[in-house]
């Protein structure tokens, strides 16, 4: 164990209804990895506002290696004591190259050194063998590659606390495996890193210890080799967890979604099915063309030919306006940026799409608003202090609740859950999951991407392959196995494997 670089003594945060930090004390060392582990709530996020300054606590100190207890943290100030956070949502300047964004903030005098920038951002790409070019613009990348830039910021500024928010959402398996070469380099040359992350798997792979807290509380802090997975399950939830995907048995009816010969940006010929009552998978790799598929039913990417029919009848679906009037709704990928409207209410979230039912003569009836809302609160089990409550406010797993109740309150036919669980505690996840399946079994239509396999494989009936735009394969579900859709995601066909 390297030396102590960081300390938190009896943090205290309060927010209107809401203790997010209760007398909270934890060490961090240099050359650790140190994973932060607890439900949607448990006030990891807001720890390391207060580490990293953004936010003041109100009671306890903080207190860095080369310094005295502190009862306040200036962003200013964790900077020039080595702090630097990776958050959830990227820090990046779209419009600016990457040397830009990664050399942002520095001083190079009366002049801005372009050459110099660039031969910096190099290096550390270098450093690592990560092939970006220092003069793209951030908006062009992928965000798997926009992730690698933020870690590359962090590294040029010769960061020695790395707080690394849910790093892994936006990559791919070989892209994690390239994340935690350099996470191990950075450590091994003394970093403190402090993990947050949902994927257990990781951090049993990455991190050296585990702290884990609940309801802003600390509960306790474990060698990584020294525990597993339900016991750190159970220190998070504080019980036991019931069977992770509910059981369900298949009961399919008339066909209500049909696509046929779609053709997009990013895709070609894609055509499938989806019935009453059916959760149908869409499984590939980052870059499949999934989400854009998604984005073509919903109208929110121009289809360029192809058919969309809904109960027999062909559709038009020029806008998501038009797809939510038809019956079709989505919870897309990224809750925060295309789901929820963070600062307003979880009235006016939840009841958004469903005003022209709720209105008469484009006056909306305020009562049957409430009630609306009052309703999926509670069948949703939706944890908020009251319904004009801001979403923002709300923990993640709560929001996409929000934005699920806003599609069920349109009355949507067929839902369209475009990674439901990402950056959602396990406990939260199991309600997301029973949901999803209650709403099949209620004959809903659901189709489910998801990156996570053990979740395709866990709540689909059927599972259809896609790579590079098209359809590659579908599995039923006494086929469904973690190879055979791999190869199928690689763009082996099934004649190919069959062969």
């Amino acid at each position: 164990m390297g030396e102590k670089v960081l300390s938190l003594r009896n943090i205290t945060k309060t927010y209107p209804g809401v203790t997010a930090l209760d007398d909270m004390s934890i060490d961090f060392h240099a050359g650790e990895v140190h994973a932060l582990l607890g439900e949607n709530g448990a006030g990891k996020s807001t720890m390391i506002k207060v580490i990293a300054g953004a936010i003041q606590p109100d009671a306890g100190t903080v207190e860095f290696q080369d310094g005295g207890p502190l009862t306040a943290v200036s962003p200013q100030l964790a900077k020039d004591h080595g702090v630097e956070v990776i958050y959830q949502e990227f820090n990046l300047i779209g419009c600016l190259t990457v040397a830009e964004n990664i050399c942002f903030g520095d001083h190079y005098g009366r002049f801005v050194n372009y050459k110099h920038m660039r031969e910096v951002a190099q290096k550390t790409f270098d450093a690592f063998d990560v092939d970006i070019d220092p003069k793209d613009p951030v908006y062009s990348l992928p965000s798997s590659k926009q992730q690698i830039v933020e870690i590359a910021k962090a590294i040029s500024r010769k960061a020695r606390i790395l707080i690394m928010d849910e790093p892994s959402a936006p990559l791919s398996v070989v892209e994690v495996e390239k994340m935690f070469e350099i996470v191990r380099h950075l450590r091994d040359q003394g970093v403190a890193i402090i993990y947050i992350s949902h994927r257990m798997e990781e951090l049993f792979e990455i991190a050296d210890k585990v702290t884990v807290m609940r309801d802003g509380k600390y509960i306790t802090t474990l060698n990584t080799a020294d525990t597993n997975r339900r016991e750190l399950v159970n220190y998070m939830v504080g019980r036991e967890l019931k069977e992770t995907f509910p059981k369900r048995e298949p009961h399919a009816g008339k066909v209500a979604l049909k696509v046929e010969n779609l053709y997009g940006d990013d895709n070609s010929d894609v055509s499938f099915e989806v019935r009453e009552g059916e959760i149908l998978g869409l499984a590939g790799l980052i870059g499949a063309g999934r989400t854009e598929v998604a984005r073509l039913i919903y109208g929110a990417d121009k289809l360029h030919s192809g058919t969309i029919t809904l109960d027999g009848k062909r559709l038009s679906v020029s806008s998501p306006r038009a797809a939510i009037a038809s019956g079709i709704g989505m919870i897309p990928e990224d809750r925060k940026r295309h789901g929820a409207l963070l600062g307003r209410s979880v009235r006016v979230n939840t009841t958004l799409a469903a005003l022209p039912q709720l209105s008469r003569f484009g006056i909306v009836n305020r009562k049957l608003d409430r009630e609306t809302t009052e309703h999926y609160v509670d069948a949703l089990h939706i944890k908020t202090p009251g319904l004009e409550q801001a979403v923002g406010n709300l923990s993640g797993g709560n929001q996409q609740k929000v934005v699920i109740a806003r599609t069920l309150a349109a009355k949507s036919k067929v839902l369209i859950f475009d990674e439901p669980t990402r950056g959602i505690d396990v406990g939260a996840k199991q309600e997301i999951y029973k949901l999803i399946s209650d709403l099949a079994e209620s004959g809903k239509a659901v189709i489910l991407i998801s990156s996570e396999m053990e979740e395709l494989i866990g709540l689909s009936d059927r599972i259809l392959v896609l790579h590079e735009g098209s359809v590659t394969g579908e599995l039923q579900r006494d086929e469904f196995t973690q190879s055979a859709i791999l190869e199928l995601a690689s763009g082996i066909s099934e004649p190919e494997r069959a062969a």
